[in-house]
């Protein structure tokens, strides 16, 4: 099966071709590049040993997009990745993130009706949730209000999604709500390399763990949590990039028309503060924090009842947070090489 890959040279994209490479799908991958490198493929040949044919274009660009699907026609499935992704940036740019994020999503399913596309998996978030009344959020948890534009972006395309599934028939969809990605390729030789801001905590915490930081900037440590910082659940990389494969297989198997989601987390929530102990104790360091005020967009806590993963797909988290931080440690080390290639 041929799969159309967007956003395929970022973090979980990049993850995510490598695991369907190594289950035998034929990938392609669509990626602007705003904030990833040509140089993800480079790895994912190092790793698999398979070129990925890749494109650099806009979703946006309507005409680029349709031009790549009829070089593809054969093409079966779409994994859509490709957003603008950091929750505190989009309270700064709203209108930026709406503009990339819906309409990206509009084109690609006017590209998927095009051509006939039967499956299309959509990269979701926990942002839907808001904050919501209780923990761990089931996939019916009702949704609170979106805490940011990011999250409200997240909320509309699944709204889009089951909407178009009522007049476009052959069509099957799964969105994945992911909680918080984090960790690297156990080869050490692809991880998370954003090209902008690095804005998430782990990777905040190996920059100040490798020294390019003075000290970790912890917003908030007031919130009615067990030790008065927001609270995640962090997941393996690896173990979100399987999920997207076994969803896949899962809607081969049903028949045209279902719509599924998934929480994609460990069912384990971890503060901020036991994120940082943890990364203390794999790297035998001890990482300087200051505590600010809280951020816009932050909610209070979040993490997954990911049961209905482990029943439909059969996925289970492999990793742990220990894991995490381990591999983001040795991928920190390495990312320079990365970053000069």
């Amino acid at each position: 099966m041929k799969v159309m890959v967007t956003g395929a040279a970022g973090y979980i994209g990049s993850h995510t071709l490598i695991d369907l490479i190594e289950h035998g799908y034929d990938v392609v991958g669509i990626d602007n590049h705003c904030n990833s490198s040509t140089k993800a493929f480079d790895r994912i040949r190092e790793i698999t040993g398979v070129e990925v044919h890749h494109y650099r274009i806009d979703l946006r660009n309507q005409a680029d997009l349709l031009r790549v699907f009829g070089e593809h026609p054969d093409t079966r499935a779409i994994i859509h990745f490709a957003a603008l992704k950091s929750v505190d940036e989009s309270t700064a740019k709203p209108g930026e993130y709406y503009a990339n994020n819906i309409s990206g999503l509009i084109n690609l399913l006017a590209a998927q009706k095009s051509y006939s596309i039967p499956y299309f998996i959509f990269s979701s978030s926990c942002t839907v949730y808001g904050n919501a009344d209780q923990l761990p959020v089931t996939e019916s948890t009702p949704w609170k209000p979106a805490e940011s534009p990011y999250g409200l972006t997240k909320q509309v395309g699944e709204m889009i999604l089951q909407d178009y599934l009522r007049y476009q028939s052959g069509l099957s969809c799964a969105s994945l709500r992911y909680f918080n990605p984090a960790g690297a390729h156990p080869s050490g030789r692809l991880g998370e390399a954003a090209i902008q801001e690095v804005r998430n905590l782990v990777p905040l915490i190996m920059e100040v763990g490798s020294g390019k930081r003075a000290l970790l900037e912890v917003y908030g440590h007031d919130y009615p949590t067990r030790d008065g910082t927001n609270i995640r659940d962090y997941i393996h990389v690896l173990d979100l990039a399987r999920a997207h494969t076994l969803a896949l297989e899962f809607l081969d198997r049903q028949s045209p028309g279902v719509y599924e989601v998934f929480n994609l987390g460990t069912g384990t929530g971890v503060s901020i503060l036991e994120a940082i102990d943890s990364f203390n104790r794999v790297s035998h360091t001890q990482l300087n924090v200051k505590f600010s005020a809280r951020r816009p967009g932050d909610v209070v806590a979040i993490y997954a009842d990911y049961r209905k993963a482990k029943d439909l797909l059969h996925w289970e988290p492999q990793f742990t947070l220990d894991d995490i931080m381990t591999s983001a440690w040795v991928w920190e080390k390495n990312k320079q090489e990365f970053l000069q290639e």
